[in-house]
């Protein structure tokens, strides 16, 4: 098989009154890498599943090699060599490697030879770029496998074009430039072209050769990645008016006293499993510890210990030299506050407006509260404050806080816990799903924090966020801090090393 040209004409969808996408005309260059940029809703997914037959535009066309296809379902971007790994994982648990891959052809006979199968399989791994036994199961592989399985999934069907769906989310550094490695030189070969939907400027960097943006449904930008800068890509994607919002300054960390101390920490997982062992942690005020590790390592269960969603088998926590419980009376008296991943589901009550949301931390103490009765005007007053010096974008302070965009909740829950200085801050992946521009304001927010004398405890599963704003990096795995070291003396293939499990004896035999 050959790589195919793809381009788009002027390819427009709609969901009711919303225009998903806007008259949007792409080339993709056969046998090249084209990287897809844009916030969350600016129309990349919307583009891609048109490419794929799960939408059906409202105008336009799609070109393959240069002639205009009908492509109404994902049978017939197949029959046409279009193949697409999406974000989530698609392989069925129970199926062991080799069935997994053989039901990824579809058409199955009634009767299978498993011999001539496991045959051609066998050879098929011989030709690929990673190899998997064909005899685990979904349950022995790790998340960087499972998505390994994916990719091999659509190789097997020898696509023309392949897109991915940020492909990398769930692996180590090293990992990742294995995956766009081996992509960009199959691409390069001329056996498929590559559409790449990524948030990632360093992938875009080193493995792109042409890159286009979309903002807000239309096409802003596309060229090829040698003759660009990240600066440019960025302005690109948030546009010249909201630049300066999402810039920052770092100063430089002065640590001070202790305000997180972790002892000996164990936490079962929800199956009852071990998930933090015996973790020991310390996080001082005026600076920024960040957690790095590949998911489902205990970070989930580390932090939900910490702020109280999960209770300790073993070890102690102290704050500010204090035996903590995560208390809602200690939050309040030892100034802890938490950003939580998801923080709709783990730090509000949806049905409950913006105001009340805002008010969860005070709405029982003076000036808010007095004989038992909650001042709710006051709450309101200080909501509004709140929603301008954030710029949290809501119909008003009484609209349920449901139906603010993720961003928006972000922003509010922000402003409630910021608004007084916090000594200790407890985030977990902060800007997960997020636009790029609510992520460079709440990274500002953080950093800000950060300067005023605030401990944070950062967990992110995005080795790129932590390598930014942490001034100390540690990586867990297993439920164990495996290394900690210096941001500025961190390393990348270092530090993937460890979140793939290798000991610090084992890197330095290998040094």
């Amino acid at each position: 098989m050959t790589a195919l040209t793809l381009n788009t004409l002027d390819l427009s969808k709609r969901f009711g009154a919303f225009t998903a996408l806007d008259a949007v005309s792409l080339t993709v260059r056969p046998g090249t890498v084209h990287a897809l940029l844009g916030e969350n809703g600016a129309g990349k997914s919307t583009l891609v599943k048109a490419i794929v037959g799960y939408h059906q535009a409202d105008a336009g066309a799609i070109m393959i090699d240069g002639r205009e296809r009908d492509i109404s379902s994902p049978s017939d971007a197949r029959a046409l060599g279009i193949g697409m790994v999406y974000q989530h994982f698609t392989v069925v648990p129970g199926m062991t490697v080799a069935e997994n891959l053989l039901l990824a052809r579809g058409n199955l006979p009634a009767v299978i030879d498993w011999r001539s199968v496991r045959a051609e399989l066998s050879a098929f791994m011989r030709t690929t770029p990673f190899r998997l036994d064909l005899d685990a199961t979904p349950a022995d592989l790790s998340a960087g496998e499972k998505q390994k399985l994916e990719i091999l999934k659509q190789l097997l069907l020898q696509p023309r074009l392949l897109i991915l769906d940020e492909p990398t989310s769930v692996l180590t550094p090293q990992e990742a430039d294995e995956v766009l490695g081996a992509l960009r030189e199959r691409a390069h070969a001329g056996h498929c072209s590559i559409v790449m939907i990524t948030h990632k400027f360093r992938e875009v960097g080193e493995y792109a050769d042409d890159v286009s943006v979309l903002r807000r449904g239309r096409l802003v930008a596309s060229m090829q990645v040698a003759g660009t800068t990240t600066a440019q890509l960025a302005q690109a994607m948030i546009g010249e008016g909201r630049a300066a919002e999402a810039t920052f300054i770092r100063r430089k960390c002065n640590p001070g006293a202790e305000r997180l101390r972790v002892d000996g920490l164990t936490v079962f997982g929800d199956r009852g499993e071990v998930a933090v062992r015996g973790m020991n942690l310390e996080v001082r005020s005026g600076e920024i510890v960040g957690v790095a590790g590949v998911a489902g390592n205990g970070q989930r269960e580390l932090m939900q210990a910490l702020t109280g969603q999960r209770p300790r088998a073993a070890g102690t926590v102290m704050v500010s030299g204090q035996p903590f419980f995560a208390t809602r009376k200690q939050n309040r008296i030892l100034k802890v506050r938490s950003l939580p991943e998801e923080p709709l589901q783990s730090a509000c009550v949806g049905g409950l407006s913006v105001a009340q949301n805002m008010g969860l931390r005070q709405f029982d103490e003076a000036p808010f509260e007095r004989a038992g009765l909650v001042h709710w005007g006051r709450l309101r007053e200080r909501a509004r404050q709140w929603i301008a010096d954030y710029g949290v974008r809501t119909q008003s302070e009484q609209a349920a806080i449901r139906t603010l965009s993720g961003g928006n909740v972000q922003r509010a829950v922000l402003a409630r816990e910021l608004s007084s200085d916090a000594d200790l801050l407890l985030v977990s992946n902060p800007v997960f799903g997020l636009d790029f521009g609510a992520v460079a304001e709440i990274h500002a927010r953080l950093l800000q924090a950060r300067d005023r004398g605030a401990a944070v405890l950062l967990l992110s599963e995005d080795l790129d966020e932590l390598m930014e704003l942490a001034d100390r990096i540690v990586v867990i795995s297993e439920g164990r801090i495996v290394f900690d070291v210096a941001a500025e003396q961190a390393d990348r293939r270092q530090l993937g090393a460890f979140m793939g499990g290798q000991s610090h004896e084992t890197d330095k035999e290998a040094a």
